[in-house]
Parts: C-alpha cells; sequence; structure tokens
C-alpha cells in the first residue's frame, strides 16, 4: 500500500469499530483526511487492536514523520556543556527520550486535532502509546500525580523513550507550590533519564501554555534546576531544551547566554 491507501484503510477500520461513525463519511481531500485520521486517535479510548493495523499504522506514522524531517541530537550544537537549545517540532526529534508534558490521567489528550504537546505525541507515536500509559495508571491505582513522571516507549517517534511528567497548573499568580512542582516536573524526568541510563532529554515547555505558567519564569526554573542537577549528579546525560514559540526561543536564549 502507498500513503494514501494506508491512511484510507486505518480510517474506515476506525470508522468500523464504533456504531457511533456509521453515517460519517471520508472526505476526498488529504488534509481533511489526515484531520479525520487524527481525530480518530485522540478519540479512541484504550484497548487492544489488532496486529494488522497495527502494522499499517506504524508504517504510515513513521513515514509521515520522515517527511516532515527528522533532527538527530548529533546535528545540534551545545550552548553550554552537554546542553542544547533547539526550536522545532519535538515528534522529529531524534534523541533517546522526550518529555511530553501529560494531564494527571496520563493517556493523553482527547480533544480532536488539539495542538497540545500532549495531544501532537500522543498521535504520532501511534495508539500503543495510550494502551501502554493506561496500563500505568491502571496498575498504580490512581492518577499520575503533579511533579512525577513515568517512561514508556515512543513507539513510532524517533526517540527511543517518552518521559511523562504532570506539570503544574497556574491559577492567578505563581505560588511558591508551583514553583516547587515545576522544578519537581524536571528534577523526576531527569532522573528517571540517569535510572534508565539515557544519553539525551528532550524538555519541552513544561506547564506554559494552557496550564498558565508565566514562560519566562519556567525557564527559569527549568535551566537552573537542569544546571544544579548536573552539577551535583556529575552526570552525563546530554539536555535539550525544545521550544516551539519564537517567544520561549528569545528567553531561553537569554538564559543560556545566547546572545
Amino acid at each position: 500500500m502507498n500513503q494514501e491507501e494506508k491512511r484510507l484503510y486505518l480510517i474506515k477500520y476506525l470508522l468500523d469499530e464504533n456504531n457511533k461513525y456509521l453515517n460519517v463519511e471520508i472526505p476526498n481531500d488529504v488534509t481533511a483526511q489526515k484531520r479525520l485520521l487524527r481525530s480518530l486517535f485522540n478519540v479512541r479510548l484504550p484497548a487492544p487492536i489488532e496486529d494488522g493495523f497495527l502494522k499499517v499504522q506504524d508504517e504510515y506514522l513513521k513515514e509521515e514523520t520522515r517527511f516532515k524531517g527528522i533532527t538527530d541530537i548529533k546535528d545540534l550544537k551545545q550552548v553550554e556543556d552537554e546542553i542544547y537549545l533547539w526550536q522545532g517540532d519535538i515528534t522529529t526529534l531524534k534523541c533517546d527520550a522526550i518529555v511530553n508534558a501529560a494531564n494527571s490521567g496520563l493517556t493523553g489528550c482527547y480533544i480532536p486535532c488539539h495542538n497540545c504537546i500532549d495531544n501532537i505525541i500522543h498521535t504520532y507515536s501511534g495508539i500503543q502509546l495510550r494502551n501502554e500509559c493506561d496500563r500505568i495508571i491502571k496498575n498504580q491505582g490512581h492518577e499520575e500525580e503533579t511533579g512525577s513522571a513515568k517512561i514508556t516507549s515512543a513507539y513510532n517517534l524517533p526517540s527511543k523513550y517518552v518521559i511523562h511528567t504532570v506539570g503544574t497548573i497556574v491559577n492567578g499568580s505563581v505560588t511558591l507550590k508551583n514553583k516547587d512542582e515545576l522544578k519537581s516536573c524536571y528534577m523526576s524526568c531527569l532522573k528517571l533519564a540517569d535510572e534508565n541510563k539515557l544519553e539525551s532529554i528532550a524538555f519541552c515547555c513544561i506547564s506554559t501554555g494552557v496550564f498558565g505558567f508565566p514562560n519566562e519564569t519556567a525557564a527559569e526554573i527549568a535551566v537552573n534546576t537542569v544546571r544544579d542537577y548536573k552539577k551535583n549528579s556529575k552526570t552525563k546525560l546530554e539536555v535539550i531544551f525544545n521550544v516551539f514559540k519564537e517567544c520561549d526561543y528569545e528567553i531561553y536564549k537569554k538564559l543560556l547566554g545566547r546572545y
């Protein structure tokens, strides 16, 4: 099957899975088809699925990511010893682990085509990621706590693993508790990476955006926590600060002395 045939196969399979979708028509437009497929990925609840579907899905998603372009950590330049700054789509980054700003349910964002990082990571890794996260939550018997972290396979992403951390939510002014919880997110991810003998980790901008943490303060906590951890632990773990928005790129450039 070519990429179009794979996309149509995946759409038809997911539509046939649920009687609610009996009257859904598949659009002819490629962009509309991709939005429909992503929406179906996003709203599907954790559940087993046939190996035949997974084979086609995996081939399709890997080709989509390859088409977007993959950036290898080996091609990045350090801004400090073992620290990098990179602007781009974290789902196209090839390193040992990328960090997902997850919600407490851990199973991803269920809003169709939402532009949060949680949605995008779950979309392009494949539905196996939601199933693995669901098993983690069921095994521990409660939702993930703010500031903690869990590691999973990255499935169809260029990275090997995804480290999921639940960021603090700011309502109004930033409190000391908010700051401590955000610091805990970074510390939990760094420790988990070292415990699993990873060589590199890429952080997104945890808790900014819809979680309401001011970008500049969040970046200061991120950079200071990573610097302190590396100094105190003597780890050789390579850290990438990944940003998507231009405003965050400018903030991190200043903090990392790139002006």
